[in-house]
């Protein structure tokens, strides 16, 4: 028998909470299983502890993957408060029982996405600067990403989406938020430059133009970006229909989660068309996390 004094207390770099609906969990080529599979040399260089909601790691067990979902903590059914528990964890300051990202594979036709639980779950992870990853493409690039910044270098994928003069991104952000989508575009206007095509909503359209033909001068900056409609006049409407017919792969939405928004069905039709095509577009929704994602991204790319 082991002394006290021989035995090690090991806190893992990062605890991520997991969560599937039902429609993304059940069958042989899930996004669930997707996960694993794709990002397995990602989870492999990662020093991670799962959060598993019951249901979802019942599944994992079937598919014959909790090897690469170990260590793990089992948290209730959704319909026992798992949800509730993960939201609990999100805003707990306690590194042991705190929760550093949380994966939703969220399918946009499951009623129980927009529960309360689950709306606060990923409110409360915007409050808190942590990443809230609810289709496939956006869990699997984050720990790719997340892995190179672990220092790893044997984990990359394909390059799914990576020849960026080919690929294009929505940058959105409100009112509160339109001075730091400013201030990010500018710290990462060179790896934005390299995308193909740029598209915002109304005002920040408007102001990223600006910042452009600062950066670039007029002529070459004033149509740097292709601005929409504002939100509230549909403007999310037509980025998700461009993301729906997968020409728009990464959108960065800068959430006010602090106040009211009358347009709140248009923002969750954004975020619903990305789930949609859970395989192909991601979300990135507060500062904090876009300007890491894009600094990471910039270095994948290097």
């Amino acid at each position: 028998m082991n002394d006290a004094s021989d035995l090690k207390t090991h806190s893992p770099t990062l605890r991520i909470g997991l969560i599937a609906n039902r429609a993304h969990q059940d069958a042989p080529d899930s996004a669930l299983v997707q996960l694993f599979q794709r990002a397995a040399k990602s989870i492999q260089a990662l020093d991670i502890e799962w959060v598993v909601v019951g249901r979802t790691l019942d599944a994992i067990q079937t598919h014959g993957l909790l090897e690469l979902c170990s260590p793990h903590v089992r948290f209730p059914y959704g319909r026992d408060g798992g949800l509730m528990k993960l939201a609990a964890h999100v805003v707990n300051s306690d590194p042991h029982n705190s929760i550093d990202a949380v994966i939703y594979l969220i399918d946009p036709v499951d009623h129980s996405s927009i529960f309360p639980e689950a709306l606060a779950l990923k409110r409360q992870c915007v409050i808190h600067r942590k990443p809230f990853l609810s289709t496939l493409a956006a869990a699997c690039e984050w720990l790719e990403l997340e892995a190179l910044a672990a220092g790893g270098r044997d984990h990359f994928s394909d390059g799914l989406g990576l020849d960026l003069q080919h690929e294009s991104i929505a940058l959105i952000a409100h009112d509160a938020l339109k001075q730091s989508m400013l201030q990010i575009a500018e710290k990462h206007f060179s790896l934005l430059d390299r995308f193909a095509h740029r598209y915002a909503t109304g005002t920040t359209g408007s102001l990223l133009n600006q910042l452009a033909c600062r950066m670039k001068g007029e002529e070459l900056g004033r149509h740097w970006v292709q601005p929409f409609l504002s939100g509230p006049m549909g403007g999310d409407a037509q980025i998700a229909e461009l993301v729906l017919e997968k020409k728009i792969r990464r959108i960065v939405f800068l959430e006010d989660p602090h106040v009211a928004r009358q347009h709140e069905a248009d923002i969750q039709l954004l975020e619903r068309a990305a789930r949609t095509v859970t395989d192909f577009a991601l979300v990135v929704s507060d500062g904090e996390g876009s300007d890491r994602w894009l600094r990471l991204l910039h270095e994948r790319l290097s």
